[in-house]
């Protein structure tokens, strides 16, 4: 599972211990991440503490190194990335198929894999729709390979080491710049976007929306 270092004195204010039971504060370590204003709960990465990275002090000046490049009614960056089989995958390959298209933080975190068993949960609905899906990590095939595996799931890892891929497509992060952003796309059988869906702290709602709108197309 991969680790995230939080600086120790830079939280803004807006996420004051002050504002957080015990059980829910940021600073207890190897709990999971809490969102106080939805009260969701994240099952993700290991929080540690680090004096060198720098986050702003207010909410009002946060302002995210990534933004939208893909958009409804667009095609999105092409790519050649290596799935759990270390054999090179384009998006090109699945043109001709409404596509699901899902980037996701880690392999093995606990938010993330319940995320790809719900997808192997109802992988045959995306069948039946004549979709395919498509995971996107910055893990390597290895990592893919043995989560896959572990987990019995039954579509494509891709691996997308250095983030370029989610850089090009401008997923955002959360958490101010220090968590991968967890977004779906739905492509049409042509590759044109058909919708975006971004949510963190709910993993399971992404497969929800993603069958409803394969189902309508």
């Amino acid at each position: 599972m991969a680790s995230l270092t939080l600086p120790k004195h830079s939280i803004p204010s807006l996420l004051s211990t002050q504002t957080l039971s015990p059980r829910h504060s940021l600073f207890s370590h190897n709990l999971p991440i809490v969102s106080n204003s939805s009260q969701s709960q994240f099952y993700g990465l290991k929080v540690s503490y680090s004096s060198s990275l720098s986050i702003p002090s207010s909410s009002s000046s946060v302002k995210g190194s990534i933004f939208a490049k893909v958009n409804k009614g667009t095609a999105p960056p092409s790519f050649t990335l290596k799935d759990q089989d270390g054999k090179n995958v384009s998006l090109s390959n699945f043109k001709g198929k409404p596509t699901v298209v899902y980037f996701y933080p880690a392999d093995e975190s606990p938010g993330c894999t319940k995320q790809a068993c719900a997808f192997r949960d109802s992988y045959e609905k995306f069948k039946k729709a004549g979709a395919q899906v498509v995971g996107i990590s910055g893990d390597d095939p290895s990592s893919h390979k043995a989560f896959a595996k572990k987990f019995r799931l039954p579509y494509t890892l891709l691996s997308d080491e250095g983030n370029k891929v989610r850089k090009d497509w401008g997923v955002p992060s959360d958490l101010f710049g220090t968590l991968p952003g967890r977004e779906t796309y739905v492509l049409d059988k042509n590759g044109v976007v058909q919708l975006i869906y971004n949510n963190q702290f709910q993993p399971e709602k992404h497969i929800d929306e993603t069958l409803k709108l394969l189902q309508s197309l």
